[in-house]
């Protein structure tokens, strides 16, 4: 039987050789989990969804006709395009912020999205 001192240098070695990417996404997968929150990778078109993870990417789109805001959320699993149409900014909405978000999936382009989502800021861990 393996002692609690060899596990934790097997976790130990594992967090110093793998990808960051991927131990993140492994992070975040594992945290939304833990929160009760759907898998962005089992969300299906027509579903609504509540979903925890973080903002890779924010968009402004400041037209004057179709102004929008844009951001790419990740939970570990899969990537979901949120868009809030009217807006040219959102105070908190930034690249990196964990995220609470809850919406109908779409579908534009062959790509998840959900248009003006429901969302809550969380603390960055």
């Amino acid at each position: 039987m393996p002692s609690a001192a060899s596990g934790y240098f097997r976790r130990l070695g594992r967090r110093l050789t793998e990808d960051l990417d991927r131990l993140d996404a492994e992070e975040l997968a594992e945290t939304a989990d833990a929160s009760g929150a759907c898998r962005a990778s089992e969300c299906r078109r027509g579903e609504e969804a509540t979903m925890l993870g973080r903002l890779r990417s924010v968009e402004a789109c400041p037209k004057s006709v179709g102004a929008s805001v844009q951001a790419e959320f990740f939970d570990g699993t899969d990537a979901i395009t949120l868009v809030w149409i009217g807006r040219r900014r959102i105070p908190g909405i930034e690249p990196g912020r964990r995220i609470l978000v809850r919406g109908r999936v779409g579908d534009r382009d062959g790509r998840k999205v959900i248009y003006n989502p429901y969302y809550e800021l969380r603390e960055n861990s």
